[in-house]
Formats: C-alpha cells, sequence, structure tokens
C-alpha cells in the first residue's frame, strides 16, 4: 500500500495486490523528494513532462498526476503491476495524464533515442542493482537527451551505493533509501557522444 501525498487525490491510499512483489517508495521518503524538486528545482507541473522508469505499481506516476502534471510516461516491465498502472490511473480519473509503456526499461531508453525530451527523469531500479548497471542506466538517461536542458535525473538507490558522476549535483539520504541527482549534459557534450555514435555505427557497418 502507498499513499497519495499531495494535490488532486492527497491522502489517497492505493493497495496493490498481496501477490505483488514490490516496493513503493515510502511515504517519508517521497514526500522528501517532491519537497525537494518543488522548493530546489521549481519545475511548473502542469507543464513538464516526467519519465518514471521502473514504474513498479505507480507510486510516483501517480503523485505526479496528482499534483498537476499532465505527461508522466511510467516504464514497466511487468505486465501485471503495468495493468495496475494503468487500471488505477483510469479509476482516479488519469488516463489522459499517464501513459503507461510495459517494456525493459534498459531496452526502452536504448529504442526512444533522441525522441523526446522531459524536465524529469526518475528511476527507482530493483536494491538488487549493481554498481555496473547503476553506470549504465546513468549513461543512456544522460547522453541520449532524455532530458531537457534544465532538466534533472533522479535516481533511488540503496544508501550504502555510492554513486559518482560529473554531472551528479546531489544526494540526499533518507534512512536506507537515498536519492540521487543528475544535470542534463550540456550540448556540445551530447554532440560529442553522437558523433561517437555515429562513427561507430559506420566502423560496424564498414567491417559488415
Amino acid at each position: 500500500m502507498y499513499r497519495i501525498i499531495s494535490g488532486r487525490w492527497k491522502s489517497k491510499r492505493i493497495s496493490a495486490p498481496k501477490n505483488f512483489d514490490v516496493r513503493p517508495t515510502t511515504d517519508f521518503a517521497k514526500e522528501a523528494l517532491f519537497s525537494i524538486i518543488e522548493n530546489r528545482f521549481s519545475f511548473d507541473m502542469g507543464a513538464s513532462s516526467v519519465l518514471d522508469l521502473f514504474a513498479g505499481i505507480g507510486s510516483i506516476s501517480l503523485e505526479f498526476a496528482s499534483r498537476g502534471c499532465n505527461d508522466v510516461t511510467s516504464v514497466e516491465m511487468n505486465p501485471k503491476h503495468s495493468a495496475f498502472i494503468n487500471a488505477t490511473a483510469s479509476e482516479l480519473d488519469m488516463s489522459l495524464q499517464v501513459n503507461v509503456q510495459r517494456a525493459d526499461v534498459f531496452e526502452y531508453l536504448k529504442k526512444n533515442r533522441n525522441r523526446k525530451t522531459y524536465e524529469m527523469v526518475v528511476a527507482d531500479p530493483p536494491f538488487e542493482t549493481d554498481e555496473k548497471k547503476y553506470g549504465e542506466l546513468i549513461s543512456l538517461v544522460l547522453n541520449n537527451r532524455f532530458l531537457k536542458d534544465n532538466g534533472i535525473f533522479i535516481l533511488e538507490h540503496q544508501s550504502r551505493t555510492k554513486l559518482q558522476h560529473p554531472n551528479l549535483l546531489d544526494t540526499r539520504k533518507y534512512g536506507n533509501v537515498s536519492f540521487s541527482f543528475f544535470k542534463a549534459n550540456d550540448v556540445e557534450a551530447d554532440d560529442k557522444v553522437e558523433d561517437e555514435i555515429k562513427d561507430e555505427n559506420k566502423d560496424n557497418k564498414a567491417e559488415d
């Protein structure tokens, strides 16, 4: 069970079936996260777009929608969980705000390079994710223009996992859960990465 903290559906409790293997962000941590988003980054929720990766049963996605965000894309691989997000969004009259994509997050990011940019990308991968996979996830988000120039990538992880990256702005710890905040790449860095990808593709074709 989780609770929508604020907005149109403030204090609404959402209960998932007991056989779901999920770990929703705690109310305490989620409240702290949205306080940082509102007070430090000052996004206009109504005009912002959000990409929620490893969406689980929709705790973060529905929180954004309740607060007035009209463009939330939720990526979740588990078919039961993605169906639950869809059903809950429909029940709360959020279907037009929340777009659920059932997909593996890493494959989704690879297939959707440079297609759409977001003010915020949020990710809550499984707690057992290793450091190498965290690095791959950060690279896929930052190096493929998923973020607008002023956008932020928020990664939830175990507090014992210490992340290092040139774009890391801050890490906030709430018990065994931490949120790390990453800024978008500058345009020159993105262009350089894009050129490297093009060169790599040319080399691969030449080898074929």
